[in-house]
């Protein structure tokens, strides 16, 4: 996979925007990138990218195994963390761009540079974290959808949008990064600042130190989540451009939907997906809705 190959340098924002804003925010996924070379910015990179949703904590299963199992790059093994766990973490945070936008992440989704995502060596795919800059005071929301960085004192990978948000586009710079758990997401803390639910001891930081033993908090991991989880899906297509152009239609027609959009490999098929639900009445309730208020055909997907 493309994650383990990883060499990426930050680079800097270089070109004028010139596309609207309803396209902008996704156009530049059906861009495939180079072979080789060095990552960095597209020449003309979207309008507005600062106004690009945080990604919104939802409840998704931990699958067991998949990208949760451990692996080995460049000669170091990496342990993915096993369920529900909290963990925080302080160290440097790099992005990366058009090298591996439009290719798949390790989660099976399509690398979108322009979407709030991020790589990280052991946190549980897919989960969620707040990633603030100490520098500026600044913080973001990301969806973990990939595996990254490796290199030594890195701890996070960004999407571009993100790095934009942080104000990290300049090169490799200072991070806190802390796990939005289930127990959060339930209890409604996730929109301020980090911070546990009631009863929780607080984090303890520490440095990264070794390959697959980050600094982690004190709290103790909940069970494995091994529930079900609901999808939308719009259409399934042979060549990734169908699913992106279909992909830029729905963000247009609610651009709610954005933070929840991703394409996905499967089957050997482009997959345009929306989600994930925690019920299926509620993903059909959403399905209803896209239907009366947009014209948006979409069917229920379960996936464990």
């Amino acid at each position: 996979m493309a994650w383990h190959r990883r060499g990426r340098q930050a680079a800097q924002h270089t070109g004028p925007a010139w596309l609207l804003l309803a396209l902008a925010l996704l156009a530049g996924c059906a861009t495939r990138p180079g072979g080789g070379g060095r990552d960095g910015p597209e020449a003309r990179p979207p309008p507005h990218l600062a106004q690009v949703p945080d990604a919104v904590p939802r409840l998704d299963p931990i699958r067991i195994g998949g990208p949760n199992k451990p692996y080995e790059v460049l000669g170091e093994r990496y342990e993915p963390l096993k369920g529900d766990v909290a963990y925080a973490q302080r160290g440097l945070a790099s992005w990366y761009g058009t090298k591996f936008h439009g290719r798949p992440t390790a989660s099976g989704e399509v690398y979108n540079m322009y979407a709030m995502t991020a790589a990280h060596a052991t946190l549980p795919i897919p989960s969620y974290a707040r990633v603030r800059n100490p520098v500026n005071g600044r913080e973001v929301i990301v969806r973990i959808n990939d595996r990254g960085p490796f290199h030594k004192g890195r701890i996070i990978d960004l999407s571009y949008t993100a790095a934009l948000k942080l104000g990290l586009l300049h090169g490799v710079g200072p991070v806190e990064v802390r796990r939005i758990t289930h127990a959060e997401i339930r209890a409604g803390l996730w929109p301020g600042p980090g911070r546990a639910p009631a009863g929780d001891p607080p984090p303890v930081f520490a440095p990264d130190t070794a390959p697959g033993a980050p600094g982690r908090e004190t709290t103790q991991p909940a069970a494995a989540a091994g529930g079900r989880a609901y999808w939308l899906q719009f259409g399934a297509f042979a060549r990734l451009d169908g699913a992106e152009a279909l992909r830029r239609r729905v963000a247009e027609a609610d651009l709610g939907l954005l933070p929840l959009l991703a394409v996905v490999r499967e089957a050997g098929l482009y997959r345009l997906r929306a989600g994930p639900f925690p019920s299926g009445d509620e993903a059909r309730a959403q399905a209803e809705r896209l239907r009366g208020d947009h014209g948006l055909a979409a069917s229920v997907v379960e996936k464990r």
